[in-house]
């Protein structure tokens, strides 16, 4: 099995994007995958706002995902695009930290509309930071995520097929990317 980084770019601390990131992270564990998972909302805020990438919490995240051959990165959209908390983590990156690594952006939004941000505004992003080896990705309608009695997280069908077919991508992926 491979190591991922899951990076969730919610800055709620209960939110959909968020729950859905914890879904892959179980997902991927339970198959026998190790994961790291980044919650940016739980870096210290100074060290986003005042770049200070030496940060010990900063540098965590880096070797985290240095160490990992697949990186999930997930983000809602708000104003057509990824949240601020994203682009500041994002930017405090070293140059090319995808490098080699497979790729997988997820996304929430309210309307369709923000289907664009994942090739408009994350994807060109990944390419900067290094990455060759882009998934397609997922877009989740809000409405399109609901929760059981338990509280669990609940996708409509057609949803279900397009993350279990992430889960397997990263699976088989990696695979291919390692040996690149």
């Amino acid at each position: 099995m491979t190591t991922v980084a899951i990076i969730s770019g919610s800055p709620s601390r209960a939110s959909k994007t968020n729950r859905v990131a914890k879904w892959v992270s179980e997902q991927l564990q339970r198959i026998g995958h190790t994961v790291y998972f980044i919650r940016l909302r739980d870096l210290p805020a100074e060290d986003l706002l005042y770049a200070h990438s030496s940060s010990d919490s900063i540098v965590k995240t880096h070797d985290w995902i240095r160490q990992s051959r697949v990186v999930v990165v997930l983000s809602p959209v708000y104003k057509g695009s990824y949240t601020g908390i994203l682009k500041a983590y994002l930017d405090l990156l070293p140059e090319k930290a995808f490098a080699g690594k497979l790729v997988v952006p997820i996304v929430t939004g309210g309307t369709i509309a923000h289907l664009l941000a994942l090739e408009y505004a994350l994807k060109p992003i990944f390419s900067i930071l290094g990455a060759r080896e882009i998934l397609h990705g997922v877009f989740i309608l809000d409405w399109t995520l609901g929760h059981d009695d338990e509280g669990r997280l609940v996708f409509s069908d057609d949803l279900l097929s397009r993350m279990e077919e992430v889960i397997h991508s990263i699976s088989h992926g990696s695979e291919k990317t390692i040996m690149r």
